[in-house]
């Protein structure tokens, strides 16, 4: 029974932690870094989880948006299918078309489904209005907010064609429909007014069912509105699950990026605590001894070290916390601009679980060494010290004497096998950080692969378009924007001509004008439009090449680029979702003509969700380019070759210009940004891991120091001794770590890639070198000795009669 209060348990708690200033700085940054980097990980993770069915589910979205003819069915009829059976809510009927636009500059839009509404919205599909108002006059439009900030804004206009009697349409908001029901929104008067002979009108319903989880569940609930409705009045339906799976891609391919580091993060935390604690009860084996020879319980002993643990970790968490929402602000902020609807806050829940989970780990870690504490014989800590046994590391020492190296650089590597515990810690902290670094270079330099393969056509110097004179130097032609995957960026190649309505020049002329250009180096003709291909419902996007188009040729995961007639080459999704696979044909149509190409490769293309072809244009006898990506010589600046060029071409009815540098992708640029972050963080953690053991052994060895110093070592000698004891470690850290890292790399980005809907091209993995790997493995002895450098310096510094004097 102890004679010893709380009080007194008390103030030996905070004299522990006040005399262990070192070992209580490291567990509060430790535990920090470590918080801070889960609350992140932990906050992207729940925005990243579903975001499309929290914003489905606020804006009360349709399970179903259906087209009908309104040549075969009344209002009257589309009005009563809200009573048929498992329809729970419906909204409609709404005028539908489709128009081509002119932006403000010339440049085409692609087809947009222009719905006519007379406001946002209430029980099925409330749209999201962003920034604006809703449309009230003739003339106005509310389009989506996937447009917002390209090269359109609040107030302006756009042709409703490339007509000569288009009409003027004054942009005066932008709406988010999670499921995707429209691109742009008018008055139902508009609509109708806007309706051609080519694009029709049709009459939109949108549906919610009680049942519509599943695939089969929307196609009984399709049934049943075919059933209840005249024959062939139906012309096409889309199901929110189809818009959930190409929403939720991206977000997901996030999840094992953030798992990781989250993981390092919680393990990196143990591996600190637990070796800090331990140090603090080797340290403090006389002192243990006396406190029960005075009285205090084995049990007391126990909760004075697991609380010397846990009020620095308990700061260490606070600080983590604050610290990771304020790093989780810029991803959510994207995420935001992403979906819409995810508050730019962490979750609540997650500042509540990540620190009492971490409070939890640390007072795990800090028990295992605690309870030796308890279990100490008083006697026996008391007579042994803080000495270490004498004949630990007496063999490594013997055999580091034969090296051929000056004595005190010998005694240095054989230092850590008198504490062989606390080394294997110092080890393991070096050897995760050396982990989070080979991790995190790797996967920015995937990240950058992954950039530089999407849209390869755009990497062209100058492009030449066979366009009317309105197609000149102006905003690229954009489409349908899908939520982007985080494993790549998504821009619209060049889509003109014939698909988009307008005049076109004749392609050979403009060939011909190409060729004939001083500075050409090389080109090739594309053309873009509708397809559609066995084995897949409606239409997918083909890009069609003609010439050698090996300049923007698509980044290969098995298999070739085109090289002749009668090929195709598709994405991962496309063979998924067809069954195909490379060597197998697949019959194409593409504007009314069908034929049958060969599969001869899979690209990394995650454009369009993942169902886009690229087949060889010389294989359909009707198409022709529409666009010329061209490469100019060297010294040639494609500006002026551009302007030349174009020159040429305008009479002809098409343009030239040069492309600008392509952009880096938010979310790949914020991953990179976080990547190195939670890297940093992690590293710096392992160096006061280091730091702690470092300080610990020097001051157990302080009055050998004494000795050796009144032997005639010098300073730096001194500092050299310090540096060794650790160098080991880190070479040890380093080959274990840069093996592991490469490791995590190759498991972690395939599921990213896999997440995301697509297979992964060598570029992508394949991103590693040799002498890079060389240079991480000694980052794992960088790191060792910079945890050093502190304690080597008041080694070197101590006064011999000092040190003599320690105990």
């Amino acid at each position: 029974m102890s004679r010893f209060g709380s009080g007194a348990l008390g103030r030996v708690v905070r004299s522990g932690v006040g005399r262990r200033r070192v070992q209580t700085l490291v567990i509060a940054v430790a535990t920090m870094m470590a918080v801070a980097s889960a609350v992140v990980a932990g906050s992207l993770m729940v925005a990243t989880n579903a975001p499309f069915d929290h914003a489905f589910a606020r804006q009360h979205g349709a399970h179903l948006t259906a087209e009908f003819d309104p040549d075969r069915v009344s209002a009257a009829q589309l009005a009563s299918t809200r009573r048929v059976e498992g329809v729970t809510a419906s909204a409609g009927p709404f005028p539908s078309t489709t128009i081509r636009p002119v932006g403000p500059d010339g440049g085409h839009l692609p087809a947009l489904t222009l719905v006519g509404r007379p406001g946002p919205g209430k029980n099925v599909d409330e749209l999201d209005l962003k920034s604006g108002r809703w449309a009230r006059e003739p003339g106005e439009i509310v389009l989506s907010s996937d447009f917002s900030g390209q090269f359109l804004k609040l107030g302006s206009t756009l042709r409703s064609s490339d007509a000569a009697d288009a009409r003027t349409l004054t942009v005066v908001g932008f709406a988010l429909s999670a499921g995707n029901s429209a691109e742009v929104w008018a008055t139902p008067a508009q609509v109708r007014s806007l309706a051609t002979g080519d694009t029709g009108l049709t009459t939109q319903m949108l549906y919610r069912f009680a049942s519509a989880a599943t695939k089969s569940q929307i196609a009984d609930d399709r049934k049943k509105l075919t059933a209840a409705l005249p024959k062939g009045s139906l012309v096409g339906t889309q199901s929110w699950l189809d818009t959930k799976r190409a929403a939720d891609q991206g977000a997901a391919a996030t999840i094992p990026f953030l798992f990781a580091f989250g993981v390092l993060g919680i393990v990196m935390s143990v591996i600190i605590v637990g070796s800090v604690i331990s140090g603090a009860v080797g340290t403090s084996l006389r002192r243990i001894g006396i406190l029960k020879a005075i009285g205090f319980a084995p049990g007391e002993v126990v909760r004075a070290y697991v609380a010397q643990a846990l009020i620095p970790a308990a700061a260490g968490i606070a600080l983590g916390v604050v610290l990771g929402n304020l790093l989780a602000v810029p991803l959510l902020a994207d995420t935001e601009s992403v979906y819409g609807t995810v508050s730019l806050s962490v979750a609540w829940w997650v500042d509540v679980v990540v620190p009492a989970c971490a409070l939890l780990v640390v007072g795990i870690a800090a028990l295992v060494p605690a309870l030796r504490a308890g279990r100490l014989r008083t006697v026996e800590a008391i007579a042994v010290g803080r000495a270490p046994r004498t004949a630990r590391g007496q063999w490594a020492h013997r055999a580091a004497g034969r090296l051929p190296l000056p004595r005190p650089l010998t005694y240095g590597l054989a230092s850590p096998f008198a504490h062989p515990v606390r080394a294997l810690a110092m080890v393991l902290a070096v050897t995760f950080g050396t982990v989070a670094a080979t991790f995190a270079v790797g996967l920015t330099q995937s990240l950058d692969a992954v950039a530089g393969a999407q849209d390869p056509e755009n990497r062209a110097d100058v492009t030449a378009i066979s366009g009317g004179p309105d197609s000149g130097p102006g905003p690229r032609p954009v489409e349908k924007k899908q939520k982007p995957p985080a494993a790549g960026s998504e821009r619209a190649p060049v889509a003109s001509g014939a698909n988009q309505g307008q005049s076109s020049a004749d392609p050979d002329a403009v060939r011909a004008a190409i060729a004939a250009q001083h500075g050409t180096a090389s080109y090739y003709g594309t053309a873009m439009g509708d397809a559609r291909v066995s084995g897949i419902s409606g239409t997918v996007r083909a890009m069609l090449y003609q010439g050698d188009s090996r300049p923007g040729s698509y980044e290969m995961i098995h298999g070739h680029w085109l090289s002749g007639r009668g090929q195709v080459v598709v994405p991962t999704r496309f063979l998924e979702r067809t069954g195909t696979r490379i060597g197998e044909t697949v019959r194409v149509t593409f504007e009314k003509e069908t034929v049958s190409l060969r599969i001869v490769g899979e690209a990394f293309d995650t454009s369009d969700d993942g169902l886009r072809v690229h087949a060889d244009l010389d294989s359909f006898a009707k198409a022709q380019p529409e666009a010329f990506h061209i490469e100019v010589e060297s010294g040639i600046s494609p500006a002026d070759y551009a302007q030349k060029l174009s020159q040429v071409v305008r009479p002809l009815g098409g343009d030239a210009f040069a492309e600008s540098a392509p952009q880096g992708e938010n979310m790949i640029v914020l991953l990179e940004a976080m990547a190195a972050l939670l890297t940093l963080m992690l590293v710096s953690v392992a160096g006061l891991g280091v730091l702690n053991s470092v300080v610990l052994d020097t001051r157990e060895r302080v009055h050998d120091l004494g000795v050796c110093k009144a032997l005639g070592m010098s300073p730096r000698q001194t500092v050299g001794l310090v540096l060794a004891s650790v160098a080991g470690i880190g070479v040890v850290g380093g080959l274990i770590g840069v093996p592991a890292g490469f490791a995590l790399h190759g498991y972690v980005l395939p599921v990213m890639g896999e997440a995301a809907g697509t297979g992964l091209p060598p570029s992508v993995l394949d991103v590693y070198d040799l002498p890079q790997l060389l240079l991480l493995g000694l980052a794992g002895v960088l790191v060792a000795l910079l945890g050093a450098m502190a304690p080597a310096g008041w080694a070197a510094k101590v006064r011999t009669a000092t040190a003599l004097r320690t105990e």
